[in-house]
């Protein structure tokens, strides 16, 4: 597969721009997460890249080939980029078979080539080559769409939000055959979505469009925890934003001196805290927790409990800042109940953001 280079993309519609000049790379072999909320620019960014629309402004380049430039627009079918709609968009009337050969030579089509292979590398048995797609359930079509996609050997792979139709339970098991597939195929990829979870889950690296902006590409763990703005903090995951006070390498908040993830300028800040970092002890633990040491503790009520089975989440108010609610994420069978009086504390590193 190849590597994709961005450099200065820009695009308008009716004069409203959309896409304000991205700069991106993504390395051969890589699954990229293009992570971003709705009219972020996302699908316009994913229909530049294939073809689809014309750039303003830019340049892309898959493999050291230039597609997209000034007075450059490769179409669509000479770009040699596999694309993989929400739905699947299957032919209902053709079979398996015929809708993964659908876009190769006749010679090709008729020989049936890479059928067998194609459905084993993406999770499917071969003997599903002559069912139609409406035999099919939504996450195996899904995969035959993918099979479809990759069997011309594209230098890259597009997936618009594949799993959106999809229920929660096959939602995961579909993405993570699919993951295994492009895996597999050692394809260049990039999956946009807006769902955080499957961005941080699938991805080897994830790139943050907002409003049309690039403001963040990073692995997984560095975007979740050392997201660049406190509004990305709380778009990537839950976030708990506190009002402190930093002296470089720690801060001053209601939550006690936490150490920072990098430093930071002293002065006023806003402290972001993931919800799984704090932790809830018994009220009555407080001393002896203290004693060894383990962490600063806090005296909270509990004043809302959601309940989610494997966890729950757990709304606290402090009690020497009735002002001031915190949420915390805990296993399920470790959910307290409303009303209990508890000790709370920070686990990790924190990040802090300059105050304006």
């Amino acid at each position: 597969m190849s590597n994709l280079n961005i450099s200065g993309l820009k695009k308008s519609f009716n004069g409203a721009a959309v896409l304000h000049g991205i700069d991106l790379t993504v390395k051969s072999g890589t699954l990229l997460a293009l992570l971003g909320p709705s009219g972020s620019g996302k699908t316009t960014l994913l229909r530049v890249l294939c073809g689809f629309e014309e750039a303003d402004a830019g340049t892309v380049e898959i493999d050291g080939r230039r597609v997209v430039g000034p007075g450059v627009h490769m179409p669509s079918e000479q770009r040699r980029i596999g694309y993989v709609p929400q739905e699947g968009a299957l032919f209902p009337h053709l079979s398996v078979a015929d809708n993964i050969v659908f876009g190769l030579p006749r010679t090709l089509r008729r020989a049936r080539h890479r059928v067998a292979e194609l459905l084993e590398l993406v999770g499917l048995p071969a003997s599903y080559a002559e069912r139609a797609p409406q035999q099919l359930s939504g996450g195996q079509q899904q995969r035959v769409a993918l099979a479809r996609a990759l069997a011309p050997s594209p230098t890259l792979v597009m997936l618009d939000e594949p799993f959106s139709s999809l229920d929660a339970a096959l939602r995961i098991e579909t993405r993570q055959a699919v993951a295994d597939a492009l895996a597999a195929a050692g394809a260049t990829a990039v999956l946009v979505t807006h769902d955080q979870s499957e961005a941080l889950s699938l991805g080897h690296e994830v790139a943050v469009l907002w409003r049309g902006k690039l403001i963040q590409t990073a692995t997984p763990e560095a975007l979740y925890r050392r997201p660049v703005s406190r509004e990305l903090a709380s778009f990537v995951g839950e976030a708990v934003l506190l009002p402190g006070v930093a002296t470089r390498d720690a801060v001053d908040c209601q939550l006690g001196t936490l150490k920072l993830a990098a430093p930071a300028n002293a002065g006023p800040v806003d402290v972001m805290v993931r919800p799984e970092q704090i932790r809830i002890l018994p009220a009555g633990a407080a001393a002896a927790t203290q004693a060894n040491g383990v962490a600063s503790l806090h005296a909270a009520t509990v004043r809302e409990v959601a309940f989610f089975g494997q966890d729950a989440s757990i709304g606290l108010m402090l009690d020497a800042a009735p002002g001031i609610a915190i949420r915390a994420r805990v296993p399920g069978y470790l959910s307290p109940q409303v009303g209990d009086k508890v000790s709370v504390a920070v686990d990790g590193e924190v990040t802090a953001y300059p105050r304006a």
